[in-house]
């Protein structure tokens, strides 16, 4: 974690060969079971970093180019760093960056957060979601953004699914990843069990599925109690399992040819039409 003053206590590495740090370093990108192992994920781009700084998970090491003047942000944070300071020869860095064109100015290597749904805080105004067996990284970090963004209290991905901590899930959620809890499950069990706790300590989560078949409307149900929204895989929907456990199915109406919106964009509009209903009942008390 960062420590302000803690700079004089923190020892620089070199990397300038492709040594076995630096392949270690590389399967943080593409190696779900050894990024796994080591518990830690590379997180490249400021806001990413500066989010997860702010929000107080543990950074283990920062990766900076040697050879390149570094602008205030950067000299700040790594003047501050409790975590190891990594210099790079500029050609690695930029490959740890996928970036296009050059290298990102500073990665952070950031240890992973407990799958615990202890995590996800449920309260009277709860509104968490679950996306069931994604494949998409990217598409599991567009719904940590918009849940972000519409003030959901978490997101549990269950099932044989593509990996939260991936650098594209990471990326896709611009930060939100380090605001919102993330939390994957092996299966619908533990989360129904999870939600059978909380039901008999007063707290009634309504689980509700989403699916083109649905039984209403999204905008007919009332979403203002606390719910469990439930996004299906994006080709084969929520499974069998999940349809069980399901008080509602909504359907998002559509117009035009397309015979369903992409998981993330599906997420989205439920979320704000939850967001939407919340806001109306606030303002019709107030």
């Amino acid at each position: 974690m960062i420590v302000p003053g803690s700079e004089d206590r923190v020892a620089v590495q070199r990397i300038t060969t492709r040594n076995a740090r630096f392949q270690q370093l590389q399967t943080l990108l593409h190696n779900r079971t050894k990024r796994g192992r080591a518990g830690e994920f590379l997180v490249q781009g400021v806001r990413p970093i500066t989010m997860a700084v702010e929000h107080g998970w543990t950074v283990r090491s920062l990766l900076y180019d040697a050879d390149r003047p570094l602008s205030r942000w950067a000299e700040d944070l790594l003047r501050r760093a409790g975590a190891e300071r990594v210099a790079m020869a500029p050609q690695l860095l930029a490959e740890l960056s996928e970036k296009s064109e050059g290298a990102a100015e500073v990665l952070a290597v950031v240890e992973m957060a407990p799958d615990s749904l202890s995590r996800i805080r449920v309260h009277d105004a709860f509104l968490g979601l679950v996306f069931d067996r994604p494949t998409q990284p990217g598409n599991i970090g567009s719904i940590v953004r918009s849940a972000d963004a519409f003030g959901a209290d978490g997101l549990i991905v269950t099932g044989h699914a593509a990996d939260p901590y991936d650098p594209k899930s990471v990326r896709a959620s611009t930060g939100s990843f380090f605001a919102v809890p993330v939390v994957r499950g092996e299966s619908h069990r533990e989360v129904v069990d999870w939600l059978g706790r909380e039901r008999a300590q007063g707290r009634p989560v309504a689980v509700v599925g989403t699916d083109e078949g649905g039984e209403s409307d999204v905008s007919e149900l009332d979403l203002t109690g606390p719910v469990l929204l439930l996004i299906g895989n994006e080709t084969t929907g929520l499974s069998a399992a999940w349809r069980e456990a399901c008080d509602h199915v909504v359907s998002i109406p559509m117009t035009g040819s397309a015979s369903s919106l992409n998981a993330s964009n599906a997420a989205s509009v439920v979320l704000y039409e939850a967001r939407r209903q919340r806001l109306a009942k606030q303002r019709a008390a107030g």
